[in-house]
């Protein structure tokens, strides 16, 4: 703001780059800021210990699944865009692989796709920490 308001008196505003330059910057974080507050109030608080004794997979399930073709065992918990960390084991509901387990059940085998194809896996446990 202040950039702006020193751009200003600069002179002719419409050959000014810096004022230019500023009110565009200035409409990008009120853009964003707009973006956030949307997403703050339309934000929902999910406790996945209210989740116990749900046999199906839903967001805030921890979820341990065994890979048909490798045999490889993984364990992965199903949160928000934002809480997604693939190297803690979180990833976010909108990912192919949670978007294919979502509402399964213990035994249920999931296609899904992956970078390197079609996979097929196999759901072990589900759990809500």
């Amino acid at each position: 703001v202040e950039t702006v308001a020193w751009a200003a008196g600069n002179g002719d505003r419409s050959e000014n780059g810096d004022y230019i330059y500023g009110k565009k910057r200035l409409r990008e974080i009120d853009r964003r800021i707009r973006f956030l507050i949307k997403r703050i109030e339309s934000a929902e608080v999910v406790d996945p210990e209210r989740q116990q004794g749900l046999e199906q997979v839903f967001f805030g399930a921890t979820v341990s699944f065994s890979d048909l073709d490798t045999a490889e065992e993984q364990t992965l918990q199903i949160v928000g865009v934002d809480e997604a960390d693939a190297s803690q084991g979180r990833i976010s509901w909108i990912s192919p692989l949670a978007r294919a387990v979502l509402k399964a059940r213990v035994g249920d085998v999931v296609r899904f796709h992956s970078p390197a194809g079609v996979r097929e896996i196999e759901i072990g446990a589900v759990a809500y920490r």
